[in-house]
């Protein structure tokens, strides 16, 4: 097991305590997220309640492969809690997320919960955000003439040079779960995020972007020895 590997399963083993016998929760996409999705299914095994909603395909065939009870988020709302991962996270809790391509049920999810907890490896926290590629999902019809008003939106926000990239897997153009394609940008520091995500989101066919601000109210980073818990003030 790798350093990381090992941080990335010491902070989901952390999250467990979060979740109560009887809660509706959400589960997150990517790595750290499968990882505690592991760690929870035998609490389940031993009795305990849970009704959960992934994020993702994936999450959810892992979720039926270890017995946990699914459920839709329309039956469900709102949830007890979200746990899921970031790809970047500051420590006003904003957060990059999408490099798995799942950001648009994650969004929904984390915003149908009454809390959200972060859980990553403290190579993820971050003093500004923006080195990590901001994914943006657009609807897969006229995409080019999107990616080109999108470019332009970023212009007006003061960002003359952040290229966009296609997202391509395995030799071909990345779909979502939702049958969308992403654009990935690099912006290297994003200055006003809420800004940014506004801006983005304004654009017609942009369908969402992996900005997350203001939903996550936990933030749990491990380091070696040590798991900082960064709460969201009141």
């Amino acid at each position: 097991m790798t350093d990381q590997n090992a941080l990335k399963r010491a902070v989901a083993a952390k999250a467990l305590d979060y979740v109560q016998d009887g809660m509706k929760l959400g589960l997150g996409s990517g790595s750290t997220a499968e990882i505690f999705v592991e760690m929870l299914a035998p609490r389940v095994r031993g009795g305990e309640k849970l009704l959960c909603v992934p994020t993702s395909e994936r999450t959810a065939a892992l979720a039926r492969k270890l017995g946990l009870t699914l459920a839709s988020l329309d039956d469900l709302a709102p949830l007890d809690l979200t746990i899921d991962g970031a790809d970047e996270a500051d420590r006003n809790l904003d957060l990059i997320k999408g490099g798995g391509g799942m950001l648009l049920r994650e969004k929904i999810v984390a915003a149908a919960s009454r809390r959200m907890i972060v859980i990553a490896d403290e190579t993820k926290l971050v003093p500004r955000l923006g080195k990590y590629p901001l994914p943006v999902e657009v609807v897969e019809f006229g995409h080019k003439s999107i990616a080109a008003r999108l470019a332009r939106a970023l212009v007006a926000c003061g960002y003359d040079n952040a290229p966009m990239t296609l997202r391509q897997r395995d030799g071909g153009t990345f779909k979502t779960d939702g049958g969308n394609v992403i654009y990935d940008i690099a912006f290297g520091a994003i200055q006003n995020a809420p800004k940014l995500a506004a801006a983005i989101s304004a654009v017609p066919g942009v369908v969402e972007h992996g900005l997350f601000i203001g939903i996550a109210t936990t933030l749990l980073i491990a380091g070696p020895g040590d798991i900082a818990v960064i709460e969201r003030e009141k």
